[in-house]
């Protein structure tokens, strides 16, 4: 009988990375900067490594939805905090960066931006978890991840019109202003969202109403029949919050506004 020696190893893993997004929240049509660092413990450069991030990809019906979309030319790579010549850049999705190099004992970070497009989900409590993999250098691929919500606060437009047009001397002239809230949080007393402006020509005998309820003078808002100047109470104006649908077919969301309505009427 022959007797063997059986030897028993530990292959420890010198590569570590991170992911980190700068801003935890994100809205409608924003950059978002993502920062992945990769850490080298061990004593021998690691080159030749490829990083590749899925882009926020999440199921949808047989296939999947990408909620980002990289930014060209936002690329940043740094060996040791040194600002290097830009690796390539595949858009994709998924985007991908090749050419990464890690020295020994040391670290590189990538950063760049990826654009909030029409498959990210915008309602309260909404999230993107995109997910990062480095692989090459014959090392393990390893996968960082980071999930950003989705912004709860109102986002505001506003269109005016004025009729009739032309108007008479000495005749009656409205305006309108909507009012749309594309935001995922109505715009309350808290908000304290104000309309001003400057009648020109000047009105006299003011009406208004707010969503069909008259307001007064100077409780709901200010008018100056000198020099036309209006403004509406702080909080006064409120607009209830957008709701989401998203497309059966494209997977694309699209926010329905809430609406509110001030109407201005006067005599030039």
């Amino acid at each position: 009988m022959t007797n063997s020696n059986i030897a028993v190893g530990e292959i420890l893993e010198v590569l570590s990375a991170t992911k980190t997004a700068v801003r935890a929240t994100y809205g409608q049509n924003d950059n978002v900067t993502y920062i992945v660092s990769i850490v080298n413990s061990g004593t021998t450069p690691v080159t030749g490594l490829t990083l590749t991030d899925n882009l926020g990809a999440y199921p949808f019906g047989t296939g999947e939805l990408v909620p980002l979309t990289y930014v060209a030319g936002t690329i940043n790579y740094y060996v040791n905090g040194t600002l290097q010549t830009t690796p390539t850049v595949t858009a994709g999705p998924p985007m991908t960066v090749t050419g990464i190099n890690v020295p020994a004992g040391g670290n590189a970070t990538i950063i760049y931006e990826a654009s909030v497009n029409q498959n990210a989900p915008l309602a309260v409590e909404s999230e993107i978890t995109n997910t990062a993999t480095i692989t090459g250098g014959g090392i393990t691929p390893i996968r960082v991840t980071e999930t950003i919500g989705a912004a709860s606060a109102p986002n505001l437009n506003i269109t005016k019109s004025v009729s009739p047009v032309p108007v008479t001397e000495n005749g009656t002239l409205t305006y309108t202003f909507v009012i749309q809230n594309f935001g995922n949080a109505a715009a309350n007393a808290a908000t304290g969202a104000v309309i001003t402006d400057t009648f020109d020509p000047v009105l006299s005998n003011l009406t208004v109403t707010f969503n069909g309820t008259a307001w007064t003078d100077p409780t709901e808002y200010t008018y100056d029949e000198t020099t036309g100047v209006f403004a509406t109470a702080a909080g006064g104006i409120t607009v209830p919050a957008a709701t989401y649908t998203q497309d059966p077919v494209s997977g694309a969301w699209v926010a329905n506004p809430g609406v509110s309505t001030l109407v201005v009427t006067g005599t030039i």
